[in-house]
């Protein structure tokens, strides 16, 4: 409002320097018409002062449009500036949002991984009560009574537990394939003198009298299932899916796992870490 009244104060002068003009001439004309010199002696200063004054009233007047625009200016800048900041916090409060539900989601998972892991647990020790529990139940009654024979004629036992035959059997399984360290990468090959990945895992189990499929595909549809979070040695591990494995190499503890990799290494132990598997069963 301030800008708009010092306008429109130009104006009106700008207006009235206009309408003197003629006034003046008009003096100045009857003035020679009766001979007086002394009005057109006078006029060029009252001319002159008029004119400066209508130019001062200009310059104000572009200052004052000058002033306007400027205002106008910062409150397009000032509006413009709260648009960004509003874009901003939408922006901020987005990126929270999604930031708490990956959170919740990583929560969710570490607990079905946790769950996942305790299964796996108690199906192993499960496994392993099985494979040392002596299947009287199924035995013949001539051999039933071998059994009661035996014990009646046989020494007290000692008074230290023996060792599960599980736990001996991964420790025989383990200290074949370490003897295998070294030795070639050949496809097609399954011992004694060299190997490719499933050839090993074949003769190694072999060892111990059990007996895997040829192949890794069908090596990885062989025994139980079992977690990677949840791996004991003599565990058979994959790189592929169920059925579709593309190499195999066996678990053998703290990290690591044993394999005959490719032509250019040979059969060696390497870290989990390092290539970490898709798929694992426990063949015991």
């Amino acid at each position: 409002m301030r800008t708009a009244g010092l306008v429109g104060g130009v104006v009106s002068a700008l207006a009235l320097g206009g309408a003197a003009a003629p006034a003046l001439a008009d003096n100045t004309h009857n003035s020679r018409a009766t001979g007086s010199t002394s009005v057109a002696t006078a006029r060029p200063p009252i001319a002159d002062s008029a004119r400066q004054a209508a130019d001062a009233l200009g310059r104000t007047a572009v200052d004052a449009s000058f002033v306007a625009n400027q205002e106008w200016a910062e409150g397009v800048a000032a509006q413009d500036a709260l648009t960004v900041k509003k874009a901003a916090d939408a922006k901020a409060a987005t990126v929270a949002r999604a930031k708490a539900a990956k959170a919740a989601k990583e929560r969710a998972a570490a607990k079905e991984r946790a769950a996942a892991k305790a299964a796996a647990v108690a199906a192993k020790a499960a496994r392993q009560t099985q494979l040392v529990a002596v299947p009287v139940a199924s035995a013949s009654p001539a051999h039933t009574a071998t059994l009661t024979s035996n014990a009646v004629s046989s020494p007290a036992p000692s008074t230290s537990s023996p060792a599960p035959a599980s736990a001996g059997k991964v420790d025989q399984l383990i200290a074949f394939l370490k003897a295998q360290i070294g030795k070639p990468y050949v496809y097609g090959a399954t011992g004694p003198g060299s190997y490719d990945c499933s050839g090993l895992t074949q003769a190694a189990f072999a060892s111990i009298g059990i007996q895997l499929p040829r192949t890794s595909q069908e090596q990885s549809t062989f025994g139980t299932p079992v977690s990677l979070s949840a791996l004991q040695a003599g565990d058979l591990i994959f790189w592929g899916g169920e059925g579709s494995a593309f190499h195999v190499g066996v678990y053998i503890g703290n990290g690591q796992y044993l394999d005959a990799a490719n032509p250019s290494t040979p059969v060696g132990i390497k870290q989990m870490v390092d290539y970490e598997p898709d798929w694992a069963v426990s063949a015991f």
